[in-house]
């Protein structure tokens, strides 16, 4: 099988992005794999496939992670999927309506270049993130390996674990995050994200994704971060978040309101791979 795709990026979260809108096609886990290998592969964080709508969005896209494992949703990526959109004239619209397993999106292409995506309403109730807890709570007690580390927990359409660090670049991110992806108490597995805080309005961040491990940026990684400040009362309403491969910015004005993720969204090249 000979499939066309287009390398994009997002801040550094790299992706391989397919069109299956006019011949849906099916991916073994393998092959996913493959796509996503950096030396036997293409090469990318995650590989998105966009395809028809199933409802009243105007698109559909999965998300693969490099394990090959299907995810609900991703900041990043669904900025890249309306760029790749509107490039490949699949649709005139500025503002895209775009459904994953996490829900639907809208994404609104900026006259600068960068998206910005309605991300919805934060989740914090445990059992909607999953995370195995009494009762909503600011931060949790999590034990790991004879210690408690103190931690948010919050669903952007998928499970982040927020872990507040005095400095990011000290932080062992890939021992703990590979540590902290598989807890038990989050049946699903989850994001973890460690996050510095510089000033009201500007935080740094790095994020271990689930079936990934360290990427350049997470974007829902970034709106877990900002809602768990806001909401812990130590963050304004709009924040850059600096991650490793660029910077994001974020805007909640609180419970009952969406989220807004800005960030910007590019090409790379494009190809053709033979499975």
């Amino acid at each position: 099988m000979n499939i066309e795709f287009t390398k994009m990026q997002g801040a550094g979260n790299d992706f391989v992005v397919i069109d299956a809108t006019r011949a849906a096609f099916t991916l073994e886990r393998e092959d996913r794999q493959r796509l996503a290998d950096r030396r036997f592969g293409i090469g990318c964080d995650q590989l998105m496939v966009v395809q028809a709508p199933q409802g009243d969005e105007d698109f559909f896209y999965r998300i693969y992670n490099a394990d090959g494992g299907e995810v609900e949703q991703c900041g990043n990526g669904v900025r890249c999927v309306a760029k790749f959109i509107h490039a490949r004239g699949l649709s005139g619209k500025s503002t895209l309506r775009l459904g994953s397993l996490g829900g639907v999106l809208e994404a609104e292409l900026l006259d600068a270049g960068d998206v910005r995506v309605n991300m919805g309403e934060p989740v914090f109730k445990p059992a909607e993130i999953p995370f195995d807890a009494d009762k909503e709570a600011v931060t949790y007690p999590l034990a790991l390996e004879g210690e408690m580390l103190n931690v948010g927990a919050v669903s952007m359409g998928n499970p982040h674990m927020v872990l507040q660090v005095n400095d990011t670049t000290a932080t062992p991110v890939a021992d703990l995050g590979e540590m902290l992806e598989s807890h038990p108490r989050f049946p699903r597995r989850v994001n973890v994200g460690f996050m510095q805080k510089l000033d009201t309005r500007h935080i740094r961040l790095r994020v271990f994704e689930r079936g990934v491990g360290e990427t350049l940026a997470c974007g829902t990684g970034a709106c877990a971060a900002v809602a768990w400040g806001i909401l812990a009362g130590t963050l304004d309403h709009e924040v850059d978040v600096q991650l490793p491969g660029g910077t994001l910015v974020v805007s909640w004005q609180g419970r009952g309101t969406p989220m807004f993720l800005t960030g910007p969204a590019a090409s790379v090249f494009e190809g053709s791979i033979t499975l």
